[in-house]
């Protein structure tokens, strides 16, 4: 969906951190640099940091030149477009400079009074900034759009989600709120839409009757790096499945919305969300709920240490690094196909896919591929890294009788050589410009999804160091993990690093 870029002020809230310098400001050049944003678009970081305009974008220019080295003379053109303002976020005064800020820069650029704020701060400001925000009257969109992106987690469970959206929806309308998921803004993950619904050869397989199983996983080689105060809180299920891979899977499974837009698209995932089959005992997630925690092991030749010894880790955490869990929707498209969803650190690599599994033919006559290897069509949507998508299918080999063999045919990013694909951050920056909430999450579909998870977070809280499992670094996880599958006689796509090899699952 396109709409006509207005002009105003990107305002970034905790613009000294990491997240601004390693992602925000690089996105928004990269959007300068194809004249997605203009001179008419400037940005102003806000954060305690005491740093003047030309400190501030010293940091900024040291953080792009790392990543465009040879852009000197662009990044200096840029940066011109770049402001600081050092407030107190905690009290009256400091909103009240910025409000006077805010006024002299759009005067000064002669701009409209669109703001966009940026909430890349801890979530226990996102009560403070949106509250002061309203105060002075930045909510009011009547001469202009003011909306807010905040960052997750949102919330730590459903009733405290439920109560920050209450908090927000006191101020602001839900078309001003843009809660970022920064995996839906995967140029992988839009082009599902366009595959599934612009293709009438895949829309009519993509049901119960010819899906055996769905896989939707985001696997990591690092560590904890520097979140180990954060994760060691969370843990993986809340860290990437409640948010990241649950999105996913609302839009693998999701019905042709009325229209393509903003408000259709996400009726139809917030639908999966209250379709998913809720566990409601014990018993029902020990059966489709597995958890573990990384051991040392060795990740791409080089030994890595157990979770329990990384810094600021509590030497018995029961915290889950590793999860896998096995979700059925209760409706009529999807009856009894499991969704597969796993997601790990220190694994044996980064990669993050979709993968269908299809049934096999009800007469497996060319035994050769399918009775020996149990050969399956297999469509497989690269996320990251190598994007691309991949279907598997059966061919005969050349020469006389039937011998069969698995052969891939796909579509890959990297042969538009041309065009390098944007970042997730840019994506979701540019729509929230332009007010396109589409691959935003929306306030009842961030409640649903935490519905789904807080019965395995309770469970895991009471009996987590009785469930947990342990696998070694390196490794593609536990095999509790593969026992949960072999259930069902089904098993991980496991793939190589190299997503164009055409080799077997």
């Amino acid at each position: 969906m396109q709409h006509k870029l207005a002009n105003g002020i990107i305002v970034i809230f905790g613009a000294s951190g990491d997240l601004t310098a390693r992602k925000l400001i690089p996105a928004i050049f990269h959007l300068y640099q194809h004249k997605s944003l203009t001179k008419n678009n400037i940005v102003l970081g806000v954060s305690r940091s005491a740093f003047n305009d030309e400190q501030f974008r010293q940091k900024m220019c040291e953080a792009l030149l790392t990543e465009y080295p040879d852009d000197q003379k662009s990044i200096n053109k840029f940066l011109n477009q770049i402001y600081y303002q050092s407030i107190d976020v905690y009290t009256d005064e400091g909103y009240t400079l910025l409000n006077k800020r805010l006024k002299a820069l759009l005067k000064s650029h002669k701009l409209d009074n669109n703001l966009l704020f940026y909430l890349s701060t801890p979530p226990s400001l996102y009560y403070q900034i949106p509250s002061h925000l309203a105060k002075l009257g930045l909510n009011d969109e009547t001469d202009g759009y003011k909306r807010i992106i905040i960052e997750k987690p949102f919330g730590i469970d459903e009733k405290s989600a439920c109560a920050l959206n209450a908090h927000l929806l006191q101020h602001y309308k839900e078309s001003q709120l843009f809660r970022i998921d920064h995996y839906l803004g995967k140029e992988t993950v839009q082009n599902l839409l366009v595959f599934r619904f612009a293709n009438s050869i895949f829309e009519p397989l993509w049901n119960a009757a010819h899906i055996d199983n769905v896989q939707i996983y985001a696997n990591e080689s690092i560590g904890l790096g520097s979140r180990a105060g954060y994760y060691d809180q969370n843990g993986a299920i809340r860290d990437m499945i409640q948010n990241h891979l649950l999105q996913l899977l609302g839009i693998v499974a999701m019905e042709a919305p009325a229209k393509m837009d903003a408000y259709s698209i996400r009726n139809e995932t917030l639908k999966v969300f209250q379709s998913i089959r809720r566990f409601r005992t014990a018993e029902d997630i020990k059966q489709n709920v597995v958890i573990a925690q990384y051991q040392e092991g060795c990740v791409q030749g080089v030994i890595k240490g157990s979770y329990r010894d990384e810094q600021a880790v509590a030497k018995d955490s029961t915290t889950e690094t590793y999860a896998a869990i096995r979700f059925f929707i209760d409706n009529w498209r999807w009856h009894n196909v499991p969704f597969y969803v796993r997601t790990g650190k220190r694994l044996n690599q980064r990669v993050s896919e979709v993968v269908i599994n299809f049934k096999p033919t009800p007469h497996p006559f060319f035994s050769q591929v399918q009775k020996i290897t149990k050969f399956k069509n297999q469509l497989v949507i690269r996320i990251q890294p190598d994007e691309g998508i991949k279907l598997s299918f059966a061919a005969k080999e050349p020469g006389s009788g039937f011998k069969t063999h698995e052969v891939d045919m796909g579509f890959y990013y990297s042969d538009f050589a041309q065009k390098a694909l944007p970042t997730a951050y840019e994506r979701l920056i540019l729509d929230a410009l332009q007010g396109d909430n589409t691959l935003f999450a929306r306030n009842d579909a961030v409640e649903a999804c935490w519905n789904i998870i807080d019965p395995i977070i309770q469970y895991i809280h009471k009996h987590g160091k009785s469930i947990l499992n342990f696998y070694p670094s390196g490794s593609f996880g536990p095999v509790e993990s593969d026992k949960m599958l072999a259930e069902l006689d089904h098993i991980w796509r496991n793939p190589s690093s190299n997503f164009k090899q055409n080799s077997k699952a």
